[in-house]
């Protein structure tokens, strides 16, 4: 089996590779570039259960006032 990395220059290409697969002479993988997108990957492999909203808005509201509070310190000076 040989992988290959195809960027799809016109978006009517995707649809024989769809095409393609239906046949089952392909395997179509979605691959996301995004550098966000792989370290979320990464640390969902190495969690043991994912954080539930609650939690993510509580980090989101601690990195927040963190920010908050590093700007009024430097406009303070």
């Amino acid at each position: 089996m040989q992988v290959l990395e195809v960027k799809l220059l016109n978006p009517q290409a995707k649809q024989l590779l769809l095409d393609l697969e239906s046949l089952k002479l392909i395997s179509v993988i979605k691959k996301d570039d995004s550098k966000v997108m792989n370290l979320l990957e990464k640390l969902s492999k190495e969690a043991k259960s994912a954080p539930t909203l609650e939690e993510i808005t509580e980090e989101v509201e601690i990195v927040r006032a963190e920010r908050y509070a590093k700007r009024m310190a430097q406009n303070n000076n």
